[in-house]
């Protein structure tokens, strides 16, 4: 027998709710399957069972467990029975109306009744009465009709998401700034590598890869957006520690790639596809969310054209990427067809000029379209 105990996501988290159970309690359950969804204001988590057995459910969905607490328990399929079923309610019937044999036969219109008249009624006015309707036919008309809306806790992760957008509208002054660039340098570098570079390092050549390293030559020329505010202090990073958003099926979580003015195209995209995994899993450990000095969100990959993102507390800056669009652009006197990305840069105007953020922006647009990529 091994117990399913709700784990240590770290120092700031005190407690997990159970968001599902995917067994039912009674059920065979073999090792490595996966257990219970557990999410806590930061991350979520699946659990796998540590051995084959038969599941028992202590804390149900929705409740909220301590950390340490036991969730369930697989004991051994050897000589233990599964837990009962549960029995489904019972739905009362309504009772059968019996008739009469004479009431079988043909029915007898009954004598209509006179028309009742109202005060002020014209003497030969008749009120129609309503049409009578089966008791029957009404209410199974009621079962037909489909409910208007469903009603659902937030989970913990969105609520923590949703407090800290609002927090960062109200503590930060944001103001957006935008710019465009021509992706094809880019686009050709990944059509001319992106097999070798598949072959060589087992992951794909993506294009985060080339805006993290511009982000950082951004943040290395306009330093004041590599900071931010503690109290009354600006508190400067010597470190570029970028975060990268990622959308799940449970919400929004914005994962770090460490040291990334260090790191390597081929670094940086195997780091990247395996924090997306994680993400994905909803494996992401408190370590993979905490830090970050700016943050990158590609709204393109659900095809957003355009969009004012906000900042990540509290950092200083977020960079919007959006969907690549062949449009036309005059170059050297001619108008010629280019694929370009629209640029947002989201910035804390307490810390960071309109004049610094144009600039920092200018720089990424500069280093993405003209890149020094090494294989």
């Amino acid at each position: 027998m091994s117990d399913i105990l709700t784990p240590n996501f770290g120092e700031s988290v005190t407690s997990a709710t159970v968001a599902a159970w995917h067994k039912n309690a009674g059920d065979p359950v073999a090792k490595g399957d996966t257990l219970v969804t557990l999410e806590t204001d930061k991350v979520s988590t699946d659990l796998e069972a540590e051995e084959s057995g038969v599941l028992e459910i202590l804390v149900p969905e929705g409740e909220e467990a301590l950390i340490g607490a036991v969730l369930g328990r697989i004991s051994s399929a050897d000589g233990t029975a599964a837990a009962p079923e549960r029995e489904a309610p019972l739905i009362p019937l309504e009772p059968k109306k019996t008739t009469s044999p004479e009431t079988r036969e043909a029915p007898v219109s009954a004598p209509s009744a006179p028309a009742a008249e109202f005060p002020g009624q014209k003497p030969h006015g008749k009120v129609p009465l309503p049409e009578q309707v089966p008791a029957g036919e009404d209410r199974e008309a009621e079962k037909e009709i489909a409910p208007r809306f469903i009603r659902k806790p937030m989970s913990p992760l969105r609520r923590t998401i949703a407090a800290r957008l609002v927090e960062a509208q109200r503590q930060a002054a944001i103001l957006t700034t935008f710019n465009e660039c021509d992706m094809s340098s880019v686009m050709e570098l990944r059509k001319q590598f992106h097999a070798e570079f598949r072959e060589r390092h087992g992951t794909k050549l993506g294009f985060m890869s080339f805006f993290i390293k511009a982000v950082v030559k951004a943040l290395q020329e306009v330093p004041q957006v590599n900071a931010r505010i503690d109290g009354a202090d600006i508190v400067e990073n010597l470190y570029y520690d970028i975060s990268v958003a990622i959308g799940t099926d449970k919400g929004l979580v914005v994962p770090v790639l460490r040291d990334c003015d260090r790191k390597t195209f081929p670094e940086l995209e195997q780091e990247l596809a395996v924090l997306t995994e994680k993400a994905r899993s909803g494996n992401l450990s408190m370590q993979d969310l905490q830090g970050g000095c700016f943050t990158i969100s590609n709204g393109g990959t659900y095809g957003s054209l355009l969009s004012t993102p906000i900042l990540n507390p509290p950092q200083s800056g977020i960079l919007g990427m959006h969907a690549i669009q062949e449009r036309p652009v005059v170059r050297d006197g001619q108008i010629v067809v280019r694929p370009m990305m629209y640029l947002a840069l989201s910035y804390d105007h307490r810390l960071v000029d309109g004049k610094q953020a144009v600039q920092f922006l200018v720089a990424v647009k500069n280093a993405v379209e003209n890149p020094v990529f090494e294989l």
